[in-house]
């Protein structure tokens, strides 16, 4: 988005890849495929899982206490199947991510949602199906990608001069290294507007979180979020707090004393909470 607004061309070039890959993909000013690229555009879909049978045959009962219809995250160990609330829930989810997928896509390929959603119901593709159809701009080999952006962008008497060079491009090392504030247009005065962005992953248990051991997943604990939000809230230099979120919830102590450590930084200071895919 950014990079296409000051008015830069960005190309994919894609071997595999999926509906999140090709989204991302078809955002950019073209689309390039290997020739037997495996472009897996097949739709959307949620499953869940259930161990209560399994359970009940090894003599184990569980005792699951829920608290709301739509609390269905023990539903895995208290149930066979999926429960109705649970459905309409994940149907919502579902659907609205369906809808949102075909919205953009059609706008960034110059198409309409129904477009997109007859593609879809069309798996598997064919690549040179979907060059024909316009969802990519051709079918290039990697090589011949670069070759393609050497002739556009490198400097040269004539294309054999500028095919022999490597091609003009800027390292991640190096890209990383452009001050963000300036990238993002954010600049003005004399210091440039600072961003605390906090990574809240996780289950939400009390203490200071982490790994427990090799096996097992991260934790968030409630005492290390407050100790970061709290320190974003005091430092001067810090304009705005951004939230990441990345949690399936978990205890609802740990949960509220975190409520309120960002309750009172939301006082002193912007904060925004961005959601990933568990939030």
């Amino acid at each position: 988005g950014y990079v296409r607004d000051a008015g830069k061309e960005v190309v994919a070039w894609m071997e595999m890849g999926g509906e999140k890959e090709y989204f991302v993909a078809r955002h950019c000013s073209e689309v390039f495929v290997a020739p037997e690229a495996y472009l897996a555009l097949k739709g959307f879909r949620v499953s869940g899982t259930f161990l209560r049978g399994v359970l009940e045959k090894v003599g184990v009962e569980p005792q699951v206490q829920r608290i709301g219809k739509y609390k269905s995250a023990g539903d895995q160990f208290n149930r066979k199947d999926m429960s109705e609330a649970q459905r309409e829930m994940l149907t919502a989810i579902l659907d609205s991510q369906y809808e949102k997928f075909a919205e953009k896509v059609a706008k960034a390929s110059g198409k309409t949602p129904a477009d997109v959603k007859m593609l879809l119901d069309q798996a598997p593709q064919d690549m040179k199906v979907l060059e024909e159809l316009g969802w990519v701009n051709g079918l290039k080999y990697e090589d011949e990608v670069v070759d393609m952006l050497k002739l556009k962008f490198n400097r040269g008497s004539d294309d054999e001069a500028k095919l022999k060079s490597p091609l003009r491009a800027v390292s991640l090392k190096r890209y990383a290294k452009v001050a963000t504030p300036r990238f993002l247009g954010l600049e003005g005065g004399r210091y440039a507007p600072r961003i605390a962005v906090i990574r809240a992953a996780g289950a939400i248990v009390s203490g200071n979180g982490g790994k427990a051991s090799p096996f097992s997943s991260s934790s968030l604990g409630d005492k290390a979020l407050v100790r970061l939000v709290k320190r974003a809230a005091e430092d001067k230099k810090v304009d705005a707090i951004v939230i990441r979120v990345d949690s399936p919830g978990g205890s609802a102590l740990a949960s509220d004393i975190m409520w309120r450590e960002i309750s009172k930084a939301a006082k002193k200071k912007p904060v925004i909470a961005s959601m990933v895919d568990v939030a």
